[in-house]
């Protein structure tokens, strides 16, 4: 076991794929000789070459269409995106075309392209450098979409994606990339489309993924305390659900909250609580909290900007309501 920070899990996952895979290359703004914005591929230009980690322009829908076309041929591209922001510029490459040239092509082509990044709220980025795309791309046919939250999960996850045949768009949040973990000195793979088991417990479901995993834990601390019995699901596949584990999770529980840094509006959550309605309205005993942003542009203001996403105190504040009505 080697403690390892989560950038570095994720170049890991990159240089143990490219080393096993000549196919696996890497474009992006700077992932080459300067080592991508958060240095996820510090290094890797001297040892694969310059073909292989591919500087581009700032020119985003241009090098996403590239790395379809080099998807189609048989290649297995990673996109970088210096902030998955930008990647708005890439959005009908990877709709129109990352997403649906399998279907539309009648299974004649495959698109095994990754596309990662950070992305999420900072510190004092600004609206711009704050976006939360997961539900931009939520609703596009064809996609895969990923959340990582811990270096152990980035890079096993990281490895699944590079080898699915089908495009994954591999969430990463800015202020995780510090994070340490020991990670294992063996290979490992873990699976794109199942929820983590964070914590077993009987009292509510808390669902959450990416930072926000973060906020729920320091959140358990005076739940705990004061004798609440919280289950926490990291959803990591946010496209699909992994409803086998959230429907075993609430059927036990009986309640559920969930906790995003998505907006409210059209969010991760309003799909979950959508899909939790459907299938498991009889095995609720109380009706589904969502705790999301504000609905409006992150401002640049540091007070502001925690003002406008989910602070742990809400999360205990929402179980100690949602179990006071319960009793």
């Amino acid at each position: 076991m080697a403690e390892t920070f989560l950038f570095n899990a994720l170049r890991e996952a990159t240089d143990e794929e490219m080393g096993r895979d000549p196919r696996v290359l890497v474009l992006g703004e700077d992932v080459g000789h300067y080592g991508g914005s958060y240095k996820v591929t510090k290094d890797l230009c001297n040892k694969y070459g310059d073909l292989r980690l591919l500087d581009t322009p700032i020119a985003e829908n241009s090098f996403t269409g590239m790395a379809v076309g080099a998807a189609m041929t048989g290649l297995r591209p990673i996109i970088e995106g210096m902030n998955m922001g930008f990647l708005l510029l890439a959005f009908n490459q990877i709709a129109n075309n990352a997403g649906m040239l399998r279907y539309t092509s009648g299974g004649n082509y495959k698109i095994p392209l990754v596309i990662r990044g950070p992305g999420g709220v900072g510190r004092q980025l600004g609206a711009e450098h704050s976006q939360r795309l997961e539900a931009y791309f939520h609703a596009v046919p064809g996609l895969k979409i990923v959340a990582c939250s811990t270096p152990y999960n980035a890079k096993g996850l990281l490895k699944a994606a590079i080898r699915d045949d089908n495009p994954v768009l591999f969430f990463e949040h800015v202020l995780l990339y510090n994070l340490k973990e020991n990670l294992p000195d063996t290979e490992y793979v873990l699976p794109l489309d199942k929820a983590e088991l964070v914590r077993s417990g009987n009292d509510v479901t808390i669902l959450t993924y990416s930072r926000m995993r973060h906020h729920v834990l320091q959140a358990l601390k005076p739940l705990l305390q004061e004798g609440y019995d919280p289950e926490v699901i990291d959803l990591i596949s946010l496209k699909p659900f992994d409803y086998e584990s959230i429907g075993d999770s609430i059927r036990k529980t009986h309640r559920v909250i969930i906790v995003e840094e998505c907006m409210r509006t059209g969010g991760i959550g309003a799909e979950l609580i959508a899909g939790i309605t459907e299938r498991f309205f009889d095995e609720l005993d109380a009706a589904p909290v969502r705790l999301s942003s504000q609905d409006i542009p992150t401002p640049y203001n540091g007070t502001l900007e925690n003002l406008t996403i989910v602070q742990p105190a809400q999360i205990v504040e929402a179980v100690q309501q949602m179990m006071a009505v319960a009793v």
